[in-house]
């Protein structure tokens, strides 16, 4: 969904974002190209969010699809946490000497075991009765009679109230926050930038190249902030399946240490770049 932004009224975005949840699901199913699982799961979270700030429009049966959504989400997601501990395993374990890189494959290979179990059951989700069942209802949805309501005028005055939330969340954090403060910031900032994509879509040109930047902006705060998530999973997750081999035990201490300076180094750039985003919600006039 990248390149120009035509203006789009909300069902249009709904079903714009029903084709990107369908598009690549074969390629998810086949499993070959994580890229295409990973597709399928933002489409979902941006019908989410989408629905969440414009539901009411749409009808009464939001509600519903938006609880369908978060059940395919859970489903989509454990295959595709898995898929990002995976990758990033085996690009630690090439930087170690050979004598721990057997064990560190090995290591690997038991998140693959389990990641194939995850991708058995998502397909089976996927076959049921229940996901068919919800596609339809998001059709139904962007099929309905929505009024006109101006150039995304209701999803800017959404824009603000999650960028508010966002300075709010920021404003309640400590100085050392715990790590599941600093992860439920960065679903905040996901949301923001969700919303800030959608009221684009539906803006008039000037407002669109704004909300362009806040999207950015959000963009570089979600990346930062989930380097950090991505490193203190993969540190439990890793500590979890070490077993009692000596040499495996050995890996998953040097793995553990790498997570610990990669947490670092995301608590340590993360508030530098609230400032693109304080500059972005000021130019909208958010503040």
């Amino acid at each position: 969904m990248n390149g120009p932004v035509p203006s789009a009224p909300l069902p249009a975005q709904v079903d714009a974002l029903v084709d990107a949840l369908l598009a690549p699901e074969p390629g998810a199913r086949d499993g070959a190209d994580p890229e295409e699982l990973h597709q399928m799961r933002v489409a979902v979270r941006r019908l989410r969010v989408l629905l969440k700030v414009s539901g009411d429009p749409l009808g009464p049966a939001v509600g519903g699809v938006r609880r369908e959504l978060g059940w395919l989400g859970s489903v989509l997601g454990e295959v595709r946490d898995l898929d990002v501990l995976i990758e990033h395993l085996r690009e630690v374990v090439r930087g170690f000497d050979e004598v721990d890189r057997e064990p560190g494959e090995r290591l690997v290979a038991e998140f693959g075991a389990r990641r194939e179990r995850a991708r058995r059951r998502m397909i089976a989700a996927l076959d049921g009765d229940r996901y068919p069942a919800l596609v339809r209802d998001l059709r139904a949805l962007s099929g309905g009679d929505v009024a006109d309501r101006g150039p995304g005028g209701d999803l800017v005055a959404a824009v603000r109230r999650s960028y508010r939330k966002l300075c709010r969340a920021v404003a309640a954090l400590p100085d050392d926050p715990p790590d599941a403060d600093l992860h439920a910031l960065r679903i905040t900032s996901k949301r923001l930038r969700y919303v800030a994509e959608a009221a684009r879509r539906a803006a008039d040109p000037k407002r669109a190249r704004r909300l362009k930047q806040l999207v950015k902006a959000c963009g570089r705060l979600q990346a930062v902030l989930g380097e950090h998530q991505d490193a203190v999973v993969c540190a439990r997750r890793v500590r979890e399946v070490a077993g009692d081999d000596p040499a495996v035990c050995f890996v998953a201490g040097r793995i553990v240490q790498h997570e610990a300076a990669r947490r670092a180094r995301a608590r340590a750039r993360w508030p530098e770049t609230l400032d693109d985003i304080h500059a972005a919600a000021a130019a909208l006039g958010l503040e």
